[in-house]
């Protein structure tokens, strides 16, 4: 769609929701070619207007009680909203990006009650506020059940969670408990809460929330992060024993080695300490940051709003904890690693796989089975087949 390898990316990620009903393809398209590449103006434009259509086919369809279409149409307009505002991100909040994502959470919430069964929107305690939430059950009976918990990364939320996690696992039985964490969706948008490395301290009242429900089965509890969730959802499961089998998609370790390779040339005493750092160290690496679109978009505008920080020296030190070489030996459930082919964050699944001691396995997913991208975006089925099916044998033991 786009030969801008950015707008490529993101716009593929609303693509490939097509297979659980968060896209169309000739709405993608017809929407992408009207797009100036690089043009974040035109971005939120044309998917705002294709957003409006799509929800005014939904409302239109509700009004005359065709439940299944409204509930369709309102699912791809809620998708296509969160798109809208990606190139928006950034301090101070621009007020386009608030009004999207609570056309995003209307239209998701609409979809949500035309499910059987409905899917609950629901508010988790957490240190004197709420987190989000959507449980989506298999069905009305209150026996338990295996139970999903869906984390996300650095610029997803619990709606696009529900075509990332939940509507695959329905599909085979699980119930799916998503939730946005500091740092994500609703928590940062309108709580400004950040994004913070000790995990296992957010989803520990999310997995209170959970096994408070009869239909969660307290011995088939899963935790799967896509993207930074992978990253996330490892550092929670080292320190959450309820959580009984995870998912890290993909595998990854600590962020400061990740980011190693960018600033190669600095002296690796300065990085092992972020606070000797200057902001004339870093200057050199700013401009290349500030020159590159999508540095500029990763690093500037999500990472910095995300972690509450404004510089790229702030940024660096706040990176420094989140770790998973201090706590892996702590994690003791069966853990799937995915690592896709050409998924640069992946790159240091094969050092967290190597540095587990529970039950364990890797699965690599290749460009040439169309899986090689970040999260495996265009070959979900894929992904879902085997992550569900690793998941079906743990549970099953």
């Amino acid at each position: 769609m786009f030969d801008d390898s950015l707008y490529e990316r993101q716009a593929n990620r609303t693509l490939g929701q097509t297979l659980y009903g968060g896209a169309d393809i000739g709405e993608c398209l017809t929407t992408a070619s009207r797009i100036v590449p690089g043009d974040a103006e035109s971005w939120h434009r044309e998917w705002t207007r294709a957003a409006d259509r799509v929800y005014a086919l939904a409302a239109e369809s509700a009004d005359k009680g065709h439940s299944v279409s409204a509930r369709e149409a309102f699912l791809r307009a809620a998708n296509y909203y969160r798109t809208s505002y990606t190139f928006l991100y950034g301090v101070p909040v621009d007020p386009r990006l608030v009004t999207a994502f609570d056309r995003e959470t209307d239209a998701f919430l609409k979809a949500a009650s035309l499910f059987t069964p409905v899917i609950e929107p629901v508010e988790i305690p957490f240190e004197g506020t709420t987190l989000p939430g959507y449980f989506c059950r298999v069905d009305d009976a209150d026996e338990p059940r295996p139970t999903v918990i869906g984390t996300n990364g650095y610029d997803s939320t619990i709606q696009e969670g529900y075509f990332a996690h939940a509507a695959a696992a329905l599909r085979r039985g699980y119930n799916c408990l998503l939730f946005d964490g500091p740092g994500q969706g609703r928590a940062l948008i309108k709580q400004g809460l950040h994004l913070r490395p000790d995990w296992e301290n957010v989803v520990t009242p999310v997995v209170d929330y959970a096994l408070s429900r009869p239909d969660v089965d307290p011995d088939r509890l899963a935790l799967v992060g896509w993207s930074l969730g992978g990253y996330l959802a490892s550092r929670a499961a080292s320190g959450e024993p309820r959580i009984k089998a995870l998912i890290a998609d993909p595998g990854q370790w600590d962020m400061l080695d990740a980011l190693k390779g960018f600033f190669r040339t600095l002296p690796a005493a300065k990085l092992d300490h972020p606070d000797t750092l200057t902001d004339a160290d870093l200057q050199p690496y700013l401009d290349r940051i500030m020159a590159n679109p999508s540095l500029r978009w990763s690093i500037v505008q999500r990472a910095f709003w995300v972690h509450g920080v404004s510089s790229l020296r702030e940024y660096i030190r706040v990176a420094a904890p989140f770790k998973l070489s201090t706590v892996v030996e702590n994690i003791a459930c069966p853990t799937l690693i995915t690592q896709a082919e050409n998924d640069p964050i992946a790159a240091f699944a094969s050092t967290f796989y190597e540095a587990l001691r529970s039950p364990k396995t890797l699965i690599r997913f290749t460009a040439e089975e169309g899986a090689g991208d970040h999260c495996e975006i265009m070959a979900r089925s894929l992904y879902h087949q085997r992550a569900f099916d690793w998941l079906d044998e743990v549970f099953a033991v």
